[in-house]
């Protein structure tokens, strides 16, 4: 029983992907241009051979009539970012708009702000769209994503919202995949006219698990990191050494870094006592354990 489901879920998936190739024309976009080219002279670094050669899995699929939908995975801080950033651009030169939809407003907001710094020097317009915008604001970004002025639009859920009419949308870029479903992703697609999709994903997925669950979709992984990042070294503590852990904390702080420490409940649940919770131990660190060091606390149900 569980192999036919599993291949009939698989018969859909391959049908649904050649389904896409024989009869969905997509966009044919000018991969090759200036703007990329300026993009590229003027960032501060070197791509990476993994970046370099993902972007031209990427540009092989847009310059081809056939719609893009591809899933690139990476690590935090392997670049996938300015990966994204080049194929917004190849889709701007040949006279479309972009979208980014990320999971939350936080990582709209880093997003809008990242792409803002790396496009600067090309004159591009990039446009936040969220829901808790003041009206004023909502209503100039979404005259100028109708319009065409908006070349990028970085935005949550509310991208998919009725009334978010694209000028020209022509790649739409979904970040952290697994935190939208199916549905989400094709009501996203069906705001322009078959335009190319890229995933994005930070979660490790097996070769096997893509295949199965994201089978309608072409993998690259970015499987380097830039050069110069420190060497990242994982512990585990013992609830005993918990002391010398603080002490480590503090020595660093006083070195000027900083420390996060990451709890899995916001406030504390009658159903799962044993496990902290962030706002009770926030006032516990400030006030026992680090009283002369400054202790912030962050979470999801707080207003942006």
């Amino acid at each position: 029983l569980v192999f036919d489901e599993f291949f009939l879920l698989e018969l859909g998936l391959e049908l649904k992907k050649q389904r896409r190739k024989t009869e969905e024309k997509g966009i044919a976009f000018r991969v090759e241009g200036e703007l990329a080219d300026q993009f590229l002279t003027a960032l501060p670094f070197q791509l990476t051979n993994a970046q370099k050669r993902v972007f031209e899995e990427i540009k092989a699929d847009m310059g081809s009539v056939q719609a893009m939908n591809r899933l690139l995975q990476g690590d935090v801080g392997s670049g996938k970012t300015v990966v994204g950033a080049m194929a917004l651009l190849c889709a701007i030169q040949s006279g479309y708009q972009g979208a980014l939809m990320v999971p939350t407003e936080i990582l709209a907001e880093q997003h809008t702000y990242n792409l803002s710094e790396l496009l600067e020097p090309l004159n591009l317009k990039v446009v936040l769209l969220k829901s808790d915008l003041p009206k004023k604001e909502r209503d100039e970004a979404l005259s100028a994503i109708a319009g065409g002025s908006a070349h990028i639009v970085v935005g949550t859920h509310a991208l998919i919202q009725e009334g978010v009419e694209f000028h020209g949308l022509g790649l739409v870029i979904i970040d952290e995949q697994h935190r939208f479903g199916v549905m989400q992703r094709a009501t996203l697609r069906d705001k322009g006219n078959t335009p190319d999709v890229l995933v994005m994903t930070a979660t490790p997925i097996p070769r096997t698990l893509a295949l199965t669950v994201y089978g309608d979709l072409n993998v690259s992984v970015i499987d380097e990191l830039p050069p110069g990042r420190q060497k990242i070294t994982t512990k585990w503590v013992k609830e005993e050494n918990r002391d010398k852990l603080y002490a480590q904390i503090e020595k660093q702080a006083r070195r000027g870094r900083q420390a996060y420490i990451v709890y899995p409940l916001v406030e504390e649940s009658e159903k799962l006592e044993e496990i902290k919770a962030a706002t009770e131990m926030a006032a516990h660190f400030q006030r026992d354990v680090f009283p002369h060091l400054r202790v912030g606390l962050l979470h999801g149900r707080m207003r942006s």
